[in-house]
């Protein structure tokens, strides 16, 4: 079918088409007129969103903000909100409502259920574009009471807003004051195990002391080193003396050996000289001999008390070595058992700190957490109240004519090319040709002539003979 016959059978059927839109049209007018009127009230509402997370106090990602416009909007459509309005608005006390609850569903269910579906069905809320706002909008015969079930829409949501947000807030407080008496418990005990530890070791600072008890061992450390120094060279001069002692440095070093030495050789002097001129009897001799002898005596007696006294002396040495040596010993193990002791109350510190640390934490939020539970302010703020519309917002009289236009036409259009398909005919001489498979010679145009809108008609023949 090509569109010269689609437009032959729009023709040849053109009263059913123009029956089918009149009566769709004349339909369509009827049923709006007769329908009641509808007024449509609606609410604006800001939403504040902070996104803040009541156990955690992380603030959520702006990505999750067309999430959270899409909960709102279910959040306001819910039963639970509609069931509020209802009770706001007392509507289940109605004897008129109760009687049309009845007629409806027998008396089966509850009337506060069967309101709060109707009220959803007729609610239509539609957040704006790229923008924090809900639009709340409710339809009713009653423009009154449209805009009071709109505007409780509105406040029924800030209440159960601010519901949904204290909750979570409560429940966390009162985990949060279990959790902080756990922790007040554990930094108690921290604490008394760090009192006890510096009591039964007599600790009131470590590190000053340790520090006082390191310096002593510096110098303990210092002290042997020069005592074993002088050691040795006690030790070495204690070794000459006891070898050679007259010509040890300590005897040689001695005043009263010089002193010794210098009377001796002056008085073997004197008696080499009174040997060459006097007898060995003589007694001049003898005197000199004897000085001499008693000089050498004491020169001797002299040599022995030094190499004694360096012998002495290397042994206090000794002994000194051996006193520090013992001292440094225990200041070592006095210094080590300090430095266990300070790493031992380095970790009861840090248990306390850590408690410490977890406590203020837990109390901080706590603190947050009570404030905030205790908070009866929405996130929520009404834009703009509903208000009583004046004009209707339905039936809409004209655009349901456009529409029934349109769809009469296209309804008219099929009836007619369902009529044509029930009763086909040959409308032109492609439809002669496909039916017939011959081919058309010639066509009688039997219509008559048409008139002219001035002067007489043109004469001609009834029927004209056109070849093909």
């Amino acid at each position: 079918m090509n569109f010269a016959q689609f437009l032959l059978i729009l023709q040849a059927r053109k009263k059913i088409v123009l029956l089918t839109l009149l009566v769709t049209v004349a339909a369509t007018l009827l049923v709006s007129l007769l329908l009641p009127k509808t007024y449509e009230a609606s609410t604006s509402l800001v939403m504040n969103y902070k996104g803040v997370d009541p156990l955690t106090g992380m603030a959520l990602p702006g990505q999750l903000m067309p999430g959270y416009m899409a909960t709102q909007v279910d959040i306001i459509g819910s039963k639970n909100v509609a069931l509020r309005v209802v009770d706001q608005l007392k509507l289940a006390e109605s004897r008129a409502v109760i009687e049309q609850f009845n007629e409806s569903t027998g008396g089966k269910g509850a009337v506060r259920d069967w309101l709060a579906e109707l009220l959803q069905k007729k609610l239509d809320v539609v957040p704006a574009r790229e923008s924090s706002v809900l639009n709340v909008s409710f339809k009713a015969s009653d423009p009154q009471f449209a805009a009071a079930v709109a505007n409780a829409f509105a406040e029924e949501y800030m209440k159960i807003t601010v519901q949904l947000k204290v909750d979570p807030m409560k429940k966390a407080t009162t985990y949060f004051n279990s959790q902080l008496k756990l922790l007040r418990d554990n930094l108690e005990a921290a604490q008394a195990k760090l009192s006890k530890y510096q009591q039964e070791h007599g600790i009131v600072s470590v590190d000053n002391r340790l520090d006082v008890e390191s310096m002593r061992l510096n110098d303990l450390s210092a002290q042997l080193v020069q005592a074993q120094a002088q050691l040795m060279e006690a030790t070495s001069r204690q070794s000459v003396a006891r070898g050679s002692g007259s010509s040890s440095p300590d005897v040689t070093a001695s005043p009263v050996v010089q002193n010794l030495r210098v009377n001796l050789a002056q008085q073997e002097s004197k008696l080499a000289e009174l040997g060459q001129r006097l007898g060995r009897n003589h007694p001049q001799y003898q005197s000199a001999s004897a000085e001499v002898a008693r000089l050498r005596a004491g020169l001797n007696e002299q040599t022995a008390l030094v190499t004694s006294s360096v012998s002495n002396n290397a042994n206090v040495f000794a002994q000194r070595e051996a006193a520090l040596r013992s001292a440094l010993a225990e200041q070592k193990a006095k210094v080590l058992q300090l430095n266990r002791q300070r790493d031992e109350m380095n970790v009861l510190n840090k248990d306390m700190e850590i408690a410490q640390r977890a406590f203020d934490q837990a109390a901080q939020r706590v603190s947050q957490t009570r404030i905030e539970g205790g908070s009866d302010q929405s996130d929520v703020s009404v834009l703009n109240p509903a208000v009583a519309p004046i004009e209707p917002s339905g039936p809409r009289v004209l655009l349901n004519t456009v529409l029934s236009l349109l769809l009469g036409s296209m309804l008219g259009i099929g009836i007619a090319m369902l009529s044509e398909m029930f009763d086909r005919r040959v409308r032109s001489e492609s439809d002669l040709a496909e039916v017939a498979r011959i081919p058309v010679l010639a066509t009688i145009d039997w219509n008559p002539p048409r008139q002219r809108r001035f002067g007489l008609p043109r004469l001609q023949a009834p029927q004209q003979l056109r070849l093909s």
